[in-house]
């Protein structure tokens, strides 16, 4: 799976050290939300992605619809 941009990837090592902090009291280092954040992305990225991909397939569908119909709409009487 491709990684996230730098400032971003950043961003949530930012959230996943916040989270540990707040909510299990433990204070992780770059190595520990390194490898919290190499989990999740392998462990979820995929799931993640095609759920993504399903949701514009369904966009696109219905937008799709919403075109045919403004199409036939503009047949003459």
């Amino acid at each position: 799976m491709e990684d996230l941009k730098e400032e971003v990837k950043k961003k949530v090592m930012e959230e996943i050290h916040y989270f540990f902090k707040e909510e299990h009291n433990l204070d992780l280092g770059y190595i520990g939300q390194e490898d919290v954040y190499n989990f999740f992305m392998e462990t979820l990225g995929s799931y993640v992605y095609n759920a993504a991909l399903d949701d514009a397939k369904k966009f696109y569908s219905r937008q799709w619809e919403n075109t045919e119909s403004d199409f036939y709409a503009l047949y003459k009487e």
